[in-house]
């Protein structure tokens, strides 16, 4: 059965400091390429974290230099690498989660859909246009933001229009809503029989306590590796062959009635 080794960077994020932030990315990464990972998954604004109200600055030092940076490391390291940034978009900045290969190659960059209220986001940023699926060496892969795991609809279009093989998901969620991460990750795994990758950060970032428990969910909805609170690097084997098998074995797709929706 092919098998996809990834990492989950569960790491903790020092509000509005970029180099700091940088190092301990960076230092995953690393990690994550001596444990043979071919995939690491960063969490949400893992440069700032919500320091939203300096965002446009940010997002200017993101443009002269971030993305090659990371390029540079994904080539070093033979490593994909996903997370979302800032980004500046003309005058606006955008929540924005890159995907480089291993040889470097900006695969694509996917700018979150929906813009949580209650951190501001309506008031900063400006909301992507459009889902992203990309085609990688394990198969179809679509990407989001945190907030995105709330609306099942962009999922399901991730399941049934571009058979997606697994969702990236990179996020600041709080401790105080765990449960519903949590609940919700199996959910979107369950509902469109992928796999669901992702990496939350952990501890206090600003204002807020973020709840941590990065997971990797299989497309039957089983919790193949979780992790807790604390600051952490997981790495796991994905069994490619699951997400065929469980949408073989219980066809749902087969089964829906667009029409009646």
């Amino acid at each position: 059965m092919p098998r996809l080794t990834v990492s989950l960077a569960q790491m903790p994020i020092a509000f509005g400091d970029v180099k700091r932030n940088y190092s301990v990315m960076e230092k995953m990464v690393k990690d994550s390429a001596a444990r043979n990972s071919k995939l690491i998954v960063l969490p949400e604004l893992w440069s700032t974290g919500y320091d939203l109200e300096n965002a446009k600055n940010y997002a200017d030092e993101m443009n002269k230099g971030m993305f090659a940076q990371i390029s540079k490391l994904a080539t070093q390291y033979k490593i994909a690498i996903a997370g979302s940034l800032l980004e500046k978009r003309g005058l606006e900045v955008a929540n924005s989660m890159p995907l480089f290969a291993p040889n470097g190659r900006m695969m694509g960059i996917y700018r979150k859909i929906h813009l949580f209220q209650l951190m501001e986001e309506d008031k900063w940023l400006q909301p992507g246009s459009s889902s992203l699926t990309i085609d990688l060496p394990w198969g179809a892969t679509g990407m989001a933001i945190c907030y995105d795991l709330r609306f099942p609809e962009l999922f399901r279009r991730y399941a049934v229009e571009d058979q997606v093989t697994m969702v990236i998901l990179s996020a600041e969620w709080p401790l105080v809503r765990i449960e519903h991460w949590r609940t919700l990750l199996m959910a979107r795994a369950i509902e469109n029989q992928c796999y669901i990758v992702a990496t939350n950060t952990a501890g206090e970032v600003g204002d807020t306590v973020f709840g941590g428990h990065s997971m990797v969910v299989d497309p039957w909805g089983k919790i193949i590796v979780e992790a807790g609170e604390e600051p952490q690097l997981l790495t796991v084997d994905i069994e490619l062959d699951r997400v065929k098998e469980a949408r073989e074995k219980i066809p749902v797709f087969d089964d829906r009635r667009d029409e009646l929706y």
